[in-house]
């Protein structure tokens, strides 16, 4: 059934695409240039965990350890108000120790030590270059799942889009320069698997929609296609964004790169299921016949 009042999306398609575009280069710009501020689990460094009979003053925590000369310590509560945990790069194997020493002595019986660990730097490059190769072929399974299914221009459009988001997610982590750890590259690869359900979503009444508006050109049957979806889309949407903003505010620290890098992913995914991959179908010039056979277009006019 075809939608009676159709949004006409594709209308803007140049302008949302150029803004795509925009957000591309300047994620890609920060990147090269700012980096990421890789979190311990890729650069190496100890980790101290506390527990304290009360709760922790984590601004006296920070002013220890800086009076001892580790100005980079990163310090917050996990779990509860009494438990806390303590971060800091190094290739000192035994900083740990050290570390776990000084609080026991300035805060003597108010405190035990629940963990003490080390993460080499070599660990954190092994742990680097798998999660890049994750993604890697996350994207290549991607792009194979969705030429079977539908087709190869259809494919290049969800690559793309998903190109796009996970760029630009860790284009807003570089330019603010926040913490990216493990929980962030699994957040990556929940977004991926987030954008290519939208985007698969429309894709299916797109092709569908080719093969049963015989007369409708690639614009209306794309602005169709989206209106049909858009209430799935934003239901979806807002009741995930719901969710991520509860994580964010009441998550505590230790999830909070995680929920943040996956809720801009949704707010991005949402955003480019609708222009970035649907704009390339317009530019690919997508045809009926790329999906039928013309002898079986040419059955299926014959039918009365």
């Amino acid at each position: 059934m075809i939608t009676k009042k159709t949004i006409k999306f594709m209308a803007l398609r140049k302008l949302f695409f150029a803004i795509a575009i925009v957000l591309m280069v300047g994620s890609i710009a920060s990147l090269a240039y700012k980096q990421l501020n890789l979190g311990l689990d890729f650069t190496g460094g100890a980790l101290v965990e506390l527990n304290y009979s009360q709760a922790a003053d984590l601004q006296n925590i920070r002013q220890t350890l800086q009076g001892a000369g580790w100005e980079d310590a990163i310090v917050q509560n996990f779990g509860s108000s009494q438990d806390v945990i303590i971060r800091l790069a190094s290739d000192n194997p035994n900083l740990g120790s050290e570390i776990a020493d000084l609080m026991q002595r300035e805060e003597g019986g108010d405190l035990t030590v629940s963990r003490v660990e080390f993460i080499g730097p070599q660990v954190g490059e092994e742990l680097r270059d798998k999660g890049g190769m994750g993604l890697l072929l996350a994207m290549a399974g991607v792009l194979l799942y969705v030429t079977l299914r539908f087709q190869m221009k259809f494919a290049v459009g969800a690559i793309v889009a998903l190109v796009h988001d996970v760029i630009f997610t860790l284009g807003v982590f570089s330019i603010f320069g926040l913490s990216f750890d493990l929980t962030v590259l699994a957040a990556l690869l929940a977004v991926i698997g987030y954008s290519l359900n939208d985007t698969i979503v429309v894709f299916d009444r797109v092709r569908e929609n080719l093969r049963l508006m015989h007369k409708a050109d690639l614009e209306e049957v794309i602005n169709v296609s989206t209106t049909q979806t858009l209430a799935r889309t934003l239901a979806t949407s807002a009741s995930t964004i719901l969710v991520l903003l509860a994580l964010l505010i009441f998550g505590g620290e230790n999830i909070y790169g995680f929920a943040l890098a996956l809720l801009i992913g949704v707010i991005i995914g949402t955003y480019s299921s609708i222009y970035v991959s649907n704009g390339l179908l317009m530019t690919m010039r997508l045809t009926r016949e790329d999906l039928i056979p013309p002898q079986l277009e040419e059955e299926e006019d014959a039918r009365p």
